[in-house]
């Protein structure tokens, strides 16, 4: 697995230079390091779309970007580019070009190789052996990335489970992989149509930071881009805070927590007991770190819901100080109730399997 890292996107065409830069420079304040740039709505000439994008790029560039240009064979046809001599892109000042549309496989496989060092990143969203057909012609795999698409219409992104199946076959190969998330302020996108640009259809309307967090959980996603422009400052902060490495999910806590429960709930690196079971998700080492401190009963005499957080309290014994979140309802005066996990971030406890490493921060 490459390190993973957060972008956002721009479109030249239907925005000026000044407003994407203003963005560019928010964007690097919160510590975003690519850029997806459509070209598929271009007009003019190749001269005027090359100065165009290239006086955008190189701000970008100046700020520690890269730049992917999103192209189609008919932007070849309509600026007079060769796939022999990617030039063009190049003196543009691009790091890559995603390929939105398929060639077959030779030519991306030869563009792989192009004099540049140009990056050559292939659509993700679909489920046949096109990347196989690709490395069969010995492609420069280290310039090989993959980026899914977005989806402006509602209710025609990815469904998850076909999602999978389609990154899979990427991230068999090491393939570096990018996806999209949506800002639910933004309105700018390459067409007419906007409602939201998401990679996922489930994750059209969640928090943007909720949606990352389900990309990186995946495992299969490296780079998470906002499709839309122009995502709000509290929307990049909140994917600022997103740890792309593993789970960390937001409790909402009760009033009558105590400091060694926010403790035990914020301190240690958690992970899920090997051993497993239905009800609860076990932490189990805070137990043994905490031992020794004692924890008054309170919140205790409820029916516990998925999502609660709960800690044992002094009437358990060993397990005293053990931290769980429930996955079914049940009762147990021997645990506290200290919170629970943010409403939309719920479904993401599927992700927690057996050792799986997780952090808990408040909400």
């Amino acid at each position: 697995m490459t390190m993973r890292s957060l972008g956002l996107s721009i479109y030249p065409d239907h925005s000026s230079f000044e407003d994407n830069a203003k963005y560019l420079e928010l964007g690097h304040k919160y510590g975003f390091s690519r850029i997806f740039m459509s070209m598929l709505e271009v007009q003019g000439s190749p001269a005027e779309t090359q100065a165009k994008y290239k006086k955008i790029i190189e701000y970008g560039n100046k700020l520690g970007y890269q730049t992917f240009l999103d192209v189609s064979p008919q932007l070849f046809d309509q600026l007079g580019i060769d796939y022999s001599d990617l030039k063009f892109f190049a003196e543009a000042g691009a790091a890559g070009i995603r390929l939105d549309q398929a060639f077959d496989g030779a030519t991306e496989a030869m563009l792989s190789y192009n004099s540049y060092g140009l990056i050559i990143e292939l659509n993700m969203s679909n489920n046949v052996d096109y990347l196989n057909n690709i490395i069969s012609y010995q492609a420069n795999t280290p310039f090989i990335y993959g980026c899914h698409n977005f989806y402006p219409q509602r209710g025609t992104a990815l469904p998850y489970d076909f999602f999978i199946e389609c990154s899979e076959r990427f991230k068999k190969f090491g393939i570096h992989t990018a996806a999209f998330v949506s800002s639910q302020v933004g309105k700018i996108g390459p067409w007419n149509v906007e409602d939201g640009l998401p990679t996922l259809e489930q994750d059209r309307d969640l928090p943007i930071d909720v949606q990352a967090m389900h990309l990186f959980a995946s495992g299969l996603i490296d780079d998470v881009i906002i499709g839309n422009a122009y995502a709000s400052e509290e929307e990049l902060k909140a994917l600022s805070q997103v740890n792309r490495y593993q789970l960390m999910l937001h409790v909402d806590y009760v009033k009558q927590i105590s400091d060694i429960e926010k403790t035990i709930v914020e301190k240690p690196q958690h992970f899920r007991r090997g051993d497993m079971n239905e009800i609860v998700i076990r932490s189990t080492m805070p137990r043994v770190t905490y031992k020794n401190i004692p924890n008054p009963l309170h919140d205790n005499s409820e029916e516990f819901q998925r999502g609660d957080v709960l800690i044992g309290n002094d009437n358990f014994g060993i397990y005293k100080n053990e931290l769980q979140i429930v996955l079914k309802p049940h009762k147990e005066p021997r645990k506290n109730k200290i919170g629970r996990i943010a409403k939309d971030e719920l479904f993401l406890l599927d992700f927690i399997k057996p050792w799986t490493k997780f952090k808990l921060t408040s909400k």
